[in-house]
């Protein structure tokens, strides 16, 4: 009897070890383990794409652009086109003294899409730097899969790189800065009328004198 009732004790004392240790060994695997250090977030280049505009004018960023930047960027664009004078047509068009060609025809024959082929006028700097933000937006319809180019500076750059390549337009000429509002209400005019007494106003020697020809005041008799 007390063999059987150890018996049965020992199996209970098994089944109750055998429960922790599965509700520990489950507790460990589908338990969260959060990253030392957090990643960074993909985001969505189809969504940030044309998103790109700069307060600062593209004239000024075309003047202060560095071709030689310019062509670190063209890297991006190397797997679809050729730049160098002559150079085939791959994916897209080669891309020497694009600056200046009508917008759609020309280079060699390349199948342009209906929509640049129909869209009319020549590519400037502005136009250049709409269709860099963003083909698609610039161009609806257009087989460009390049989702384009967030950074002014960036586009700026491979412009100017591009411009180097056969085209050679003249920059537009950088605009000037705005002066900073309440400038002029702040600094006086050279010689205005902080300087000059009132309107009107008698000057203090002129005050003190009595008038030409006036007889002067008579002495106060003392008592």
């Amino acid at each position: 009897m007390d063999n059987r009732n150890n018996t049965i004790a020992g199996w209970v004392l098994f089944a109750g070890i055998c429960a922790l240790g599965l509700t520990i060994g489950s507790g460990m695997l589908f338990a969260s383990h959060n990253p030392e250090k957090p990643g960074y977030p993909i985001e969505d280049a189809e969504a940030g794409a044309g998103g790109g505009e700069s307060a600062v004018p593209l004239a000024n960023l075309l003047a202060a652009a560095d071709p030689a930047k310019g062509e670190t960027v063209f890297a991006k664009c190397a797997a679809c086109h050729t730049i160098n004078s002559g150079g085939a047509n791959g994916i897209g068009p080669n891309l020497f003294g694009t600056l200046g060609e009508e917008i759609g025809h020309g280079k060699h024959g390349f199948a342009f899409s209906s929509v640049l082929a129909g869209m009319g006028g020549s590519w400037d700097f502005e136009k250049m730097d709409k269709w860099l933000t963003s083909p698609r937006k610039f161009a609806p319809g257009t087989k460009m899969s390049f989702a384009g180019l967030s950074n002014p500076e960036d586009r700026a750059n491979l412009i100017v790189y591009l411009n180097a390549q056969g085209s050679n337009l003249p920059l537009p000429a950088p605009e000037a800065a705005p002066a900073a509002e309440g400038d002029a209400a702040a600094a006086p005019a050279e010689g205005d009328a902080a300087a000059a007494p009132a309107e009107g106003a008698a000057p203090a020697a002129d005050a003190a004198a009595p008038a030409e020809g006036a007889d002067p005041a008579p002495a106060v008799a003392k008592k």
